[in-house]
């Protein structure tokens, strides 16, 4: 595996970005990873290197670009926009198609936390995503920023199979969250699996966080996980 840092322009600003390709020359089916409310943190970056492991090109926006380095990670989540968000991964997109050893028409999201609300809405916003795996995305129903619809309000533009994994403790998104997604899905006809996880809370996947981190979700999950990106990024 080969991990790298780049740069991208984005209206303007400098968005920096972690990626990892597998071994080999390609051209390979690629992952957006979407961070969770750490940033582009050693977590992040493990989750951008294991779907490299599975033979994946993967790569990590920082969404906090445009935001002061000093403030706190709450303070910087609750400063974003869906406009911006959007923008952020419409250019990792780009970044990927434009790529020689990318196969541009085998793309795939993934988030975790923040990140898993940003999988819902760009399932909806960007239609070159073939696949999404949300972990715990909170928030879906809540729109980031003025003069733009929730992800929730936007199920009927999502364009790609949708798996989420949830825990069966978490309040954000709770059971209730679930089911409301669930039957918003299947209203609109969107092809998704959904997983739930005794004993998990929110962010279960996070080994950084001892309290948080459940190893049996983490190990039932990622499996799933890889098995849907693979029966959908699959060469044709």
């Amino acid at each position: 595996m080969r991990s790298f840092t780049d740069t991208l322009r984005v209206n303007g600003e400098e968005m920096a970005l972690y990626g990892t390709m597998p071994d080999g020359s390609g051209p390979f089916a690629a992952v957006v990873v979407i961070q969770h409310a750490g940033g582009v943190d050693p977590f992040t970056r493990a989750m951008v290197d294991r779907l490299a492991e599975a033979g994946y090109a993967a790569v990590a926006p920082d969404l906090y670009h445009r935001l002061d380095p000093n403030l706190g990670a709450t303070e910087k989540r609750q400063q974003l926009k869906d406009i911006e968000i959007i923008a952020d991964a419409d250019a990792t997109v780009d970044f990927l198609r434009d790529h020689d050893v990318i196969d541009r028409e085998r793309l795939g999201i993934t988030g975790f936390c923040m990140g898993g609300r940003v999988v819902y809405l760009m399932a909806a916003a960007n239609s070159h995503f073939k696949v999404a795996v949300a972990y715990y995305g909170g928030n879906i129903m809540v729109p980031w920023g003025d003069g733009v619809q929730a992800p929730f309000a936007r199920t009927q533009e999502i364009a790609c199979p949708l798996m989420f994994h949830f825990g069966e403790e978490d309040t954000n998104p709770s059971p209730e969250d679930m089911r409301t997604l669930d039957e918003e899905l299947a209203r609109h006809g969107k092809a998704h699996e959904f997983y739930s996880y005794p004993g998990a809370g929110h962010a279960f996947m996070d080994f950084s966080n001892p309290q948080r981190y459940r190893e049996a979700a983490d190990k039932t999950s990622w499996p799933r996980a890889l098995d849907f990106f693979g029966k959908h990024l699959s060469e044709k």
